[in-house]
């Protein structure tokens, strides 16, 4: 019996996929616990439909992680920390604090996690931290650490 999965079944297959099982795995399993409906002229247009509606989403998404790369290219965030006599900076500059600046000072919201690179910035001078967006879409923010006084 053919059926289309509502959701993932381990060993069987993924959600939305049309898989081949037997009559009785279908009725007493599959059915009985709603992980999947049989494959009909009306359940294809509706799983068909349901793809199309998140392909949409999917591509409106992208676009607006685009749109957001852009804006993050002409922001530069600055931070005064203490520092030594060669340079040396006292502690660090962590990617959550950077994060937090882009939120209080130019409302965009940003989880720490999605920096690409992982470490804190330790050195004065210029950075230039990637985030990833979206899947593919990878935009850089610009920040400037700068020794109190200077």
């Amino acid at each position: 019996m053919k059926v289309i999965l509502l959701a993932d079944v381990k060993k069987v297959g993924k959600k939305d996929q049309i898989i081949e099982v037997s009559d009785g795995y279908a009725q007493n399993f599959l059915f009985a616990r709603k992980l999947a409906v049989p494959v009909s002229a009306t359940s294809k247009a509706v799983l068909q439909k349901q793809q199309d509606d998140e392909a949409t989403r999917q591509a409106k998404l992208k676009e607006e992680a685009k749109a957001l790369a852009e804006k993050l290219k002409g922001i530069t965030l600055e931070f005064e920390v203490q520092s030594g006599k060669e340079g040396k900076m006292f502690g660090n500059v962590s990617l959550k604090q950077v994060a937090d600046e882009l939120e209080a000072k130019h409302g965009i919201v940003i989880d720490k996690r999605k920096f690409v690179d992982k470490g804190s910035l330790d050195f004065l001078g210029f950075h230039h931290p990637k985030i990833e967006l979206y899947k593919g879409v990878i935009a850089e923010v610009n920040v400037h650490i700068k020794s109190k006084g200077e």
